[in-house]
């Protein structure tokens, strides 16, 4: 019984962790799967959005985070072929080669 009450606890932890809207610093390394040492470099880098109210802790908020994750989308050989055919397929402006 212990099993499936610890289990039901971490399920819920699971969702009310998912429906937060800022996190910690712990928070949003685990959110990143990125190592804290990692995510430190990041915001002393003022490569990633985060908040600090008071001059120490470190916040970030959820959809922030996701728009961050998204920035640098590789795309899949398909999408490229797609977008050179396009591109070819256009009215050629006046001035482009």
């Amino acid at each position: 019984m212990d099993d499936s009450l610890e289990k039901r606890v971490a399920e819920i932890e699971e969702t009310l962790f998912l429906h937060k809207q800022v996190f910690s610093f712990e928070e949003a390394s685990k959110f990143l799967n990125l190592s804290k040492s990692y995510l430190y470099k990041l915001t002393s880098g003022g490569l990633i959005p985060h908040y600090k109210p008071q001059g120490k802790m470190l916040y970030f908020e959820k959809a922030e985070l996701e728009e961050w994750l998204r920035r640098n989308p590789v795309r899949s050989q398909q999408e490229v072929k797609d977008m050179a055919a396009t591109y070819v397929a256009s009215p050629q402006k006046k001035g482009r080669r």
